[in-house]
Formats: C-alpha cells, sequence, structure tokens
C-alpha cells in the first residue's frame, strides 16, 4: 500500500466541507487535482471512501471510519514534525566534544569562552583524552565530534581541517641554536631530544619530518604532556620539536621558541562518524570551532586548514 500524506489530507478537506471546489480553495489545489487524489487513495485502500452526485459528497461507511480517526492522527504528526523541527531551532542543551591534549589546553579554552558568549543555552562538555581514545570516543558516540591531529586509518570518519599547525624547536635560551633566528631541520642531528610519546597524535608526524630532512637524533625522553617536555629542557636533558599551539600564549620563561626550516605542518581537524551527522546544536558549536580556528589564523599567522 502507497498512501501518501497529500492524499490523506485531501480526503480530510474533502471530507470537512463536503465539496470537491472548497476543499480544493482550501489546501491549494484544483478541483480536478482533488478528485484525482481521492481516485488514486481510494485505489490504494481497495474501498470507495466518498459517494459523489451532482449535489453533494457524501461519506460511505468506510469513509466515515477513516474521517473519525484521520483528524487525530494527523494532528498528532503535524505537532511531531513542529517539535523535530524545533530540534533544528533548538538553543538550549549539551555537546560534548573530546579533543587531544595539546588541543585541550590552547585551543580548546577558546572556543570554551566563546561558546559561553555567543551560545549562552549550550553547555560546551569537553573530555581531554589522548588522540586515540578521542578517536574511539566518536566511534562509540560517546561524544557529538572531536579535535584531533590529522587520524590515520579513520576513513569511517567524515573529516574537515580547521588549522594548520607548524613545528617549532624549544630549547633553553643560552642553548647554541637558540642564537639564530630559524633553525633548520639537520642542525638537530646528534642532539639529545625530549618528545612527546606516541600516543600523540604528533610523534609520527615529528619522526617522519625528522627522517625526511637528515635529522639524526638520540630521543633521550618520550612524555605524556607537553608541560613535562618543557620542564626537562629547562633541567638541561635535551631539546624539542613541538608543535606550536603546545606552547603557552605568553611563552616559557627560560627557554627559546625558534621556527623550523623547512616548515612542517600538522593539520587540526574536526571529526565526527561519517553518515552520521552531528545534531543541529552540535553544528552549532561546529561550526562555532571554526570560526574561533580562523580568528587564530588571522591573529597569529597561522596558516590556513
Amino acid at each position: 500500500m502507497n498512501v501518501t500524506l497529500r492524499q490523506l489530507r485531501v480526503f480530510r478537506a474533502v471530507a470537512l466541507e463536503r465539496n470537491f471546489s472548497r476543499a480544493g480553495d482550501g489546501i491549494g489545489l484544483t478541483q480536478p487535482a482533488v478528485s484525482r487524489s481521492i481516485l488514486e487513495l481510494e485505489s490504494q485502500l481497495g474501498v470507495k471512501l466518498l459517494d459523489r452526485t451532482t449535489r453533494e459528497v457524501a461519506l460511505t461507511e468506510a469513509g466515515q471510519a477513516l474521517a473519525l480517526r484521520l483528524d487525530r492522527l494527523l494532528d498528532e504528526l503535524d505537532q511531531m514534525l513542529l517539535d523535530v523541527g524545533g530540534l533544528a531551532r533548538a538553543r538550549r542543551g549539551k555537546v560534548r566534544v573530546a579533543s587531544s591534549p595539546t588541543l585541550s589546553a590552547n585551543l580548546m579554552p577558546q572556543c570554551i569562552a566563546a561558546c559561553g558568549e555567543r551560545e549562552p543555552g549550550i553547555q560546551l562538555v569537553l573530555l581531554d583524552r589522548i588522540q586515540q581514545d578521542v578517536l574511539g570516543s566518536v566511534r562509540a558516540g560517546e561524544v557529538d565530534f572531536g579535535v584531533v591531529i590529522e587520524p590515520q586509518d579513520a576513513d569511517d570518519l567524515h573529516q574537515e581541517p580547521i588549522l594548520q599547525d607548524p613545528f617549532v624547536l624549544v630549547a633553553p635560551e643560552n642553548h647554541p641554536l637558540a642564537k639564530a633566528a630559524s633553525v633548520r631541520w639537520p642542525a638537530l642531528s646528534g642532539r639529545p631530544l625530549v618528545l612527546l610519546d606516541h600516543a600523540s597524535g604528533s610523534r609520527r608526524l615529528i619522526d617522519a619530518a625528522l627522517e625526511r630532512h637528515g635529522a639524526r637524533c638520540e630521543v633521550a625522553q618520550e612524555l605524556g604532556h607537553a608541560t613535562t617536555v618543557f620542564r626537562m629542557i629547562e633541567a638541561g636533558i635535551g631539546i624539542s620539536v613541538m608543535p606550536a599551539l603546545a606552547l603557552p600564549p605568553g611563552g616559557i620563561p627560560g627557554l627559546a621558541v625558534r621556527p623550523l626550516r623547512p616548515t612542517v605542518e600538522r593539520d587540526i581537524v574536526l571529526v565526527h562518524r561519517r553518515n552520521r551527522a552531528p545534531s543541529p546544536l552540535a553544528q552549532r558549536v561546529w561550526s562555532l570551532i571554526h570560526d574561533v580556528a580562523a580568528g587564530m589564523r588571522r591573529q597569529q599567522g597561522v596558516s590556513p586548514g
């Protein structure tokens, strides 16, 4: 049976008006279109709904049975559609976002602050996790979406780059490499490095850049948090290659930051489950994070994604 919503609405109009022309006027259809719709409905149901004469339209027993129940059903359907449509206009609720640690520390605070200003009815809940756990949370539907570093083996996720973040050298201010305005990758050869460990989404990119540019280094320490890396550098254990966004906005007393040449960048990406679009409320936060990233590019000169 292939009964359409339009056919049912046309029948209800005829049942109320008991006249094809007046029913058509009420719902914006011509009299022939109304008649055709009723015939199609009767054909689908296999029963006559109306008795037509030149002077009036009367409901058959089957037509009366349908009309009695149709008003309530269509009213409930209309209310349901209004309720669902209201979700698209909703401005209050909770949106859960997972992000990897360096982004949680140096991108997401601005996003949460902007959400509080622009969308005061939305509570942005941040889950700060290592990258693989962020991706797992997105896949499991635990969060609305994630903010990560260009993930591998993630064809099941929709990915949208929002920012490119360059890698930089971090060293003590008195270190020989800190004397130059910028440092070439091969100059790192032979020097002990303190790096983020492989749970970081950035580590594989750093390793690849070191190898690609001929920097042969010993990794003295591998650590899970950027703050610990900086403390190790201060203690003289080594120098580091870090993403620029991992650095506090005001810098770190006693440490120098220098661009690495040629420039190597990591892509910061928003991800959600493919074929499962975020809710309208989550879409508002997704767009807001885009805007914050665009503002960072303008203010700090970071390349666009």
